[in-house]
């Protein structure tokens, strides 16, 4: 059995080192380009949603603990919710401490006014004040609870169907 290759695992890396990094798409980049000042391009984001989330990467990859956290208490409590890349934009990561007097992140506004960091998030889901804090998901409307009903019907029907063929197991 042969180990790995050095020389040849060093030259794939420094490859892969080396080349750029695509970033996310930024949604501030009309603002940069139209010659905003930082302040109104921040007013403009905090006030895209009626929950924003600053994090750090993105809720399908959180490149934190403290991120991972906030989309796990976020999808635990069914909120509402869109989320900003503070890694993709470091004049908006750094300019938004200033804007919120707020240090650290992940930081999350609703209704355009500064909610707090993950311990006031989880203060507020501890004592049942979320939900009137932040946009919860509704239980869901008439075709969501359809497809839901729809899934169990095929689920039942393949339940049916393998005891039919292979009696009960």
């Amino acid at each position: 059995m042969d180990g790995a290759n050095a020389a040849e695992l060093t030259k794939k890396a420094s490859k892969y080192a080396q080349a750029p990094v695509a970033e996310a798409p930024k949604a501030a980049d009309a603002g940069a380009s139209s010659g905003k000042d930082l302040n109104t391009r921040l007013k403009e984001l905090v006030n895209s949603a009626e929950c924003v989330a600053f994090i750090k990467g993105t809720p399908k990859e959180p490149r934190c603990g403290f991120t991972r956290q906030l989309v796990e208490l976020f999808e635990k409590n069914s909120v509402e919710y869109t989320s900003f890349n503070i890694l993709a934009d470091n004049e908006v990561r750094e300019g938004l401490k200033a804007y919120s007097d707020w240090p650290t992140y992940p930081q999350v506004y609703a209704k355009g006014e500064l909610i707090g960091g993950l311990d006031i998030i989880k203060e507020l889901e501890a004592s049942g004040e979320l939900a009137a804090t932040i946009p919860i998901k509704k239980a869901g409307d008439l075709t969501t609870r359809l497809k839901a009903v729809r899934k169990l019907f095929f689920f039942f029907l393949f339940c049916l169907f393998v005891l039919y063929f292979f009696g009960p197991v």
